[in-house]
């Protein structure tokens, strides 16, 4: 195990260490500024939903802190910083009038970045869609492509100044899957296999925006598109035919679906039928806009097996034995990260762009002890894996250019609230005092190692 020595093998110059959050689970300030209400204000506030009935309402106040914040990452010593952007702060009803509170709010925030020498990575939706668009159907109505195209083009014009990356949406395959196809997210609706057409809708819309922020990007400003797509590698639970059919089905389901139409242009053969009445002529070629860069969000492989046959899917997830886990459940497996972006540069690569981590990391819930120090050795041994798995995947050839760690804040983590804790620094949600972790310094000593040696 790390002593906590930043003793990882050295990564090519230029390498980015960054740290990502998403605006509903940090910003809070839910009802001020100006800002409408998003599918998951309607969804945290509706019983039973959410963990102890939590809501994003306060969160970790960042839009009140966002000073604070930005020290914080100052003495991290990160070069990036990925954050999303409220569509409902900055065009509340998801679409017309524009909310200038929050665009001057994230003019703000993006200025003290650049300030601190810190380059924002900005997405523009990391599933907090406007409620009224959701009340006119959201993801499943192809009209909402179109007012997120109109979204992207007021951003890029209003900030492109000084963003550096550019990110349309983050994993469409979490927010269709666990907002439309489980309901196990905001909006919460449980359409199994009929949520295919809000993926393929996602997908539009992150093509759309890409056309969208490159043409209205200020003259001179340099615009960098590309994505962030949660990719776990599947392994069957066994060598029986159909527990190797269900693992490829979910593979194709939670991975195909929304590499194969950016990078190829083209849905996985065993889901193609099921898209045809949605997909229309010039579709895929709007989806497969020119990436810049590809990111990756890894957490855990996953183990598949078939279901039973009155299972309402043909699949389901099996415990990973002989591994430990976070304080999620999830298993920890960095090789499984270096196994992966090893296959995705050999099977993608004339049409793989430059990656990105831009989103791993693990919740581990530890609080100050009665000295103040939050002892998170647990998350200093899952870091130092995985960027060792970057490392030796950068070795073998793999084009890897940053690494963003998920998260700076303990924040408000979706349908958990506030039990798993994600964070770097630890945040008092009563008070919102912000205590470093050892992580914290960990991390700290990795990055300032890093740029001595290349000094």
């Amino acid at each position: 195990m790390p002593d906590g020595r930043p003793d990882l093998p050295q990564l090519p110059p230029g390498f980015r260490f960054g740290t990502s959050t998403a605006a509903y689970q940090v910003e809070g300030a839910a009802a001020e500024g100006g800002r409408g209400p998003s599918i998951w204000d309607t969804f945290s506030h509706t019983p039973g939903r959410t963990l102890d009935g939590a809501t994003g309402d306060v969160a970790c106040d960042h839009y009140h802190r966002f000073d604070e914040d930005v020290a914080l990452m100052k003495d991290l010593g990160v070069g990036g910083y990925r954050l999303s952007l409220s569509w409902s702060r900055i065009q509340p009803a998801g679409s017309g009038a524009l909310n200038h509170e929050g665009l001057d709010f994230y003019d703000r925030l993006l200025d003290a970045l650049v300030a601190a020498g810190i380059q924002p990575m900005v997405t523009l939706y990391h599933w907090d869609l406007p409620q009224p668009l959701e009340d006119d159907g959201g993801w499943l109505n192809r009209a909402t492509i179109d007012r997120f195209a109109e979204y992207a083009a007021v951003v890029g014009e209003r900030f492109g100044d000084r963003v550096e990356h550019w990110i349309p949406v983050n994993e469409p395959n979490v927010a269709m899957l666990m907002g439309y196809g489980l309901g196990m997210h905001a909006p919460g609706r449980a359409l199994m296999f009929d949520a295919l057409p809000a993926a393929h809708h996602l997908l539009l819309a992150h093509g759309r925006a890409a056309i969208a922020l490159r043409g209205s990007a200020p003259a001179g400003a340099t615009v960098s598109v590309g994505c962030a797509n949660n990719h776990a590698p599947m392994w069957p639970a066994s060598e029986d035919a159909a527990d190797v059919g269900a693992t490829k089905l979910f593979d194709a389901l939670w991975n195909g679906l929304f590499i194969e139409p950016m990078l190829l242009g083209r849905y996985p053969v065993d889901l193609a039928p099921l898209l045809e009445d949605v997909v229309r002529d010039g579709d895929l070629a709007t989806i497969r806009q020119p990436l810049d860069f590809y990111g990756i969000n890894y957490y855990n492989p996953m183990k598949i097996g078939a279901a039973g046959e009155d299972a309402e899917m043909p699949f389901e997830f099996r415990e990973l034995l002989g591994y430990p886990t976070t304080d999620f459940g999830w298993p920890v497996v960095p090789e499984a990260l270096r196994e992966w972006l090893i296959m995705f540069r050999a099977r993608f690569r004339a049409a793989l762009p430059p990656l990105f981590i831009t989103e791993n990391g693990a919740a581990y819930d530890v609080g100050p002890d009665a000295d103040g120090v939050v002892d998170d050795q647990a998350r200093i041994d899952y870091l130092d894996g995985h960027l060792r798995a970057v490392a030796d995947a950068v070795q073998r050839g793999v084009d890897v250019r940053g690494y963003y760690c998920w998260t700076l804040l303990d924040n408000f983590e979706w349908t958990e609230g506030y039990r798993q804790r994600f964070g770097l620094v630890h945040v008092d949600h009563e008070t919102q005092v912000r205590t470093p972790k050892r992580s914290f310094r960990w991390y700290a000593d990795v990055i300032a190692a890093q740029t001595r040696s290349l000094g």
